[in-house]
Parts: structure tokens; sequence; C-alpha cells
């Protein structure tokens, strides 16, 4: 089917690949600006589905659950990478979807993704792609020490394990099931940054400004506006945007840098809205989300303004484990701060180290605000259970 940059305009009816808190966002910024929005997610609980005007649930190689969808819907996206290709090229053969499968692949397998990126001139750590045992005895030990890291459906530091030696390195492949791996060398980062983008069917770029990002376990636990250095957010605006070019991009993208040495190296890529990108809710006036129904939809791409510095904490399942047990955790105390913005993502269960939302502190100064950060994840974790691995750590942004 013709993809052109004709707009499709409200009360038309769009639809989103996955039911997670991304795919509940979407759905928010699609009803705001006056569309219908359905879901496709298998779990009948989806968070997304459950505040959709429909959700289909089912599978998402499901054919004739892409017939439905196409069917009732003028446009699609997604919500996470994973979402196999031969479904969105089912998908774009009968309605509009963005970003294609064709951009999206790339992102869906690290080594194919890495090889992408420095065929196209983009800096990223070392590596050696291991496809089979044999590939070691051609892996220079100045790549150690490194990180084996699963090609594909790795994320939130799943399907990763360190290794000092090439003897260590084939010890997690087979821990890791012989699976297509990344052998990549840790570098030795002075910080991680991330930027998130919009990118229309005319080639029209809007870039968020730079965000400093701290992991924790693999896990992004905070992400601040304000600090990162103004030479490489610019700088690294500028890769983000010359990336999506080279993948012919249309939608919201989303290119997570290491620091190393002063220079940007990229690390990963996300064809969808980003963990990061959650503060543009309330510090920008146009959000990340609102920018993939912009994109998705033909409509306008405006700059979003930034309304001062912020600062966003994720929210993980370990806070709902106290000593008395699993409970709520004390969102009245939080909801006390007047420049604290709280989203929960409505999961019913929680998990260690599951996502079950955010807060974001906005401001006129991001040192002040990382102190209010603190000072709120505090009041959250005071009552969390040691068991399991102690209690959450929020580490500064502003400290590394």
């Amino acid at each position: 089917m013709s993809d052109g940059a004709d707009e499709i305009l409200p009360p038309a009816t769009i639809g989103v690949m996955g039911g997670g808190q991304l795919g509940r966002f979407f759905v928010h910024a699609a009803q705001d600006l006056g569309y219908r929005a359905w879901v496709l997610d298998p779990d009948p609980d989806s968070p997304a589905g459950r505040v959709a005007d429909r959700h289909i649930a089912a599978a998402y190689d499901d054919h004739s659950a892409h017939d439905e969808l196409a069917g009732g819907c003028a446009a699609v996206t997604t919500e996470f990478e994973n979402v196999p290709t031969e479904s969105l090229a089912y998908l774009e053969q009968r309605t509009r979807v963005r970003p294609g499968p064709d951009a999206v692949a790339p992102s869906q397998d690290r080594a194919r993704e890495k090889g992408f990126l420095n065929d196209n001139g983009f800096a990223t750590a070392p590596y050696v792609a291991i496809d089979d045992v044999s590939r070691f005895a051609e892996v220079p030990a100045a790549l150690f020490p490194a990180v084996l890291k699963t090609a594909r459906e790795g994320y939130d530091g799943k399907g990763q394990v360190r290794a000092g030696d090439v003897t260590e390195a084939r010890q997690a492949f087979e821990s890791l099931g012989s699976r297509p791996c990344v052998l990549e060398k840790l570098v030795p980062l002075s910080g991680e940054m991330a930027v998130v983008l919009a990118r229309d069917a005319h080639g029209s770029v809007e870039t968020f400004a730079a965000v400093q990002t701290v992991h924790v376990g693999g896990i992004l636990a905070r992400a601040s506006l304000g600090d990162a250095e103004p030479q490489l957010s610019s700088q690294a605006r500028a890769t983000a945007s010359r990336i999506a070019e080279a993948l012919g991009y249309v939608g919201v993208l989303a290119v997570e840098f290491f620091v190393v040495d002063g220079e940007l190296l990229v690390n990963e890529l996300a064809p969808r809205p980003h963990n990061s990108g959650h503060l543009t809710l309330d510090a920008h006036s146009v959000s990340q989300f609102e920018y993939q129904v912009r994109t998705l939809c033909g409509l306008p791409l405006v700059p979003a303004v930034a309304h001062g510095d912020a600062v966003m904490v994720n929210l993980l399942g370990d806070l709902w484990f106290t000593a008395e047990g699993e409970r709520e955790p004390a969102w009245p105390e939080l909801l006390a701060m007047p420049e604290l913005h709280l989203h929960l993502y409505g999961k019913a269960t929680p998990r260690h180290g599951r996502k079950m939302g955010h807060f974001t502190l906005v401001g006129a100064s991001a040192a002040v605000l990382h102190q209010r950060a603190d000072e709120a994840f505090a009041l959250l974790a005071a009552r969390v259970s040691p068991e399991g691995g102690g209690s959450p750590v929020l580490p500064s942004t502003a400290a590394t």
C-alpha cells in the first residue's frame, strides 16, 4: 500500500502494536488530539489495552488480528522494537505503518545494528559478533574485559554477562544457550546520554535536548535535562538526526550514547519512544508521545519548548515490597511536593525490577531537582524490605 505523506485527521482511528506503558502514553496522546486508539497486545489486562478504545488481545504474529487492526485503523505504530518485522510488513500492505519494517529491523539484532552504525560512519564500542563457539578463536585479547550480550530480545540488562577473558566469554556463551551474541568491549564510561527525536515523512526532524542518564543493573534509574554538557548535547542531537536519515526513519527514535573521554559512542537504538524521554510529558510543550502521533498521522512537527530543567526517576516493583509485606508506596507524601509529577502505569502485579511508574520534577535548577529527587525517592525506599537484594538505590546523575 502506498504510504504517502497525507494527513490523517481526528476523529480517525489509529493503532499501536504493544500494550505496555509506552503504548498507554501513546493512547493518551492520541485521544488528547481527538483520535480513537486501538491496541494489539496478547495480554488481556495490558496497561495500554485498558485505556484504549479497543483492545485486540492476540499474538503479535496473528494475521487475522492484523487484518482486524488494519481494517479499523488508518495507521499503525509500535511501542517496542521486537514486534516481528514480518507482522509489520503484512500490516504495511493493508494500512500505513510508521516506522516501517525496514527501519525497525536493524534494532532487533545487536550485531546487525552495530554493523549498520559502523557501515554508516557512526562510532560504537569495539565488538565481535559471535554466532558460533568457533568465533572465540578470532577474538583479540584487547577486547577484554567485555560484556557478552544476546543479539536479540535482550533489554534492561537481561541477556548480558561480563567476561574478563576468552574462557569466561565461552562459558557465558554457553550459559546464554549458545545463541547469537555480541561480545562488546567494556569501555571506561564518564557518563551516558540519550536523545529522542521525531522525523516525518518529508525528512523534517525535531530533537529533544540530550538527557544525561544513569543505569542500575542495566535498568534506567534516572534521567535529567540540564546536566548534559552543551557541546556534547549538540553533537548527540546531530548524530541522532543523521542516524534517522540513514535509516529512512519516520516516527520517534531514541539513540543512547556512551560518553568516553569526552567522545560519544552510539550504544543502542530504540525505534519508539524511550524511558529516558518520559520527562518530556511534563517538561516540554510537546511530548515524545505526541510526536509519535504527529509523525504517524502526517501532522506538523512543531518545536518542543522546555519548561525548565527536569529530573525523571524510574519506580520499580521493588518499592512495593516492604518489611510489613507487599503494599503501595507512600504516594501522598510524594504528591505533597508541588514540583513533582507522578505517573503510574496501571500494572496490577509488582515484581522486582519491573517498571511500575516514574516521577518527574521540573524547575529552574537541575542541581536542586536532583536533591528533591533524592528526598522523594527516600520517602518511598525507607520502608522497603532488605530481602532479595537490599533497598533500591538511586545514584545521582549530577555526580557522574
